[in-house]
């Protein structure tokens, strides 16, 4: 039972292929913070720049994670919303973010299928240069 103010996403018969959701976000150390706390996640890499200047990437990174939760949080949000588990994915990091960066996601619904209540989304993340950061397909079962 929904809260008074709760609210359920779409169902798979409200959905269509091709529709598109683009979000844009900002890594700021208070969500990094946050994540680390949140993890006891200690890894150098993420938060010291000594550590880190000594590593091929120079300073420090985003933890690919808190990217993956960028993108589920669309799809628990947006699309297909509220109610919708998410069953698979595959997701391919080719390019690190680091702290401060700004960030595009592009979900898009490639197929539905009705029967086993499931559609699938494909998303790709660049950075401000237009790098690709994080791209694959998620199965996802829209709210009944």
């Amino acid at each position: 039972m929904l809260k008074p103010n709760g609210k359920v996403g779409r169902k798979i018969d409200e959905l269509e292929i091709g529709e598109r959701l683009h979000i844009t976000e900002t890594i700021e150390d208070k969500d990094l913070l946050l994540y680390l706390g949140l993890t006891n996640d200690s890894n150098p890499l993420y938060i010291q720049h000594d550590y880190a200047v000594d590593t091929p990437f120079g300073k420090p990174i985003v933890p690919t994670i808190m990217l993956n939760g960028i993108i589920t949080s669309a799809i628990s949000k947006h699309m297909p919303g509220p109610g919708s588990n998410i069953l698979e994915q595959h997701l391919i990091y080719s390019h690190p973010v680091y702290h401060y960066e700004t960030i595009e996601f592009t979900l898009q619904l490639e197929q539905i299928d009705e029967a086993k209540n499931r559609v699938e989304i494909s998303v790709q993340g660049y950075n401000a240069q237009k790098q690709s950061i994080v791209e694959g397909i998620l199965k996802v079962s829209p709210p009944y």
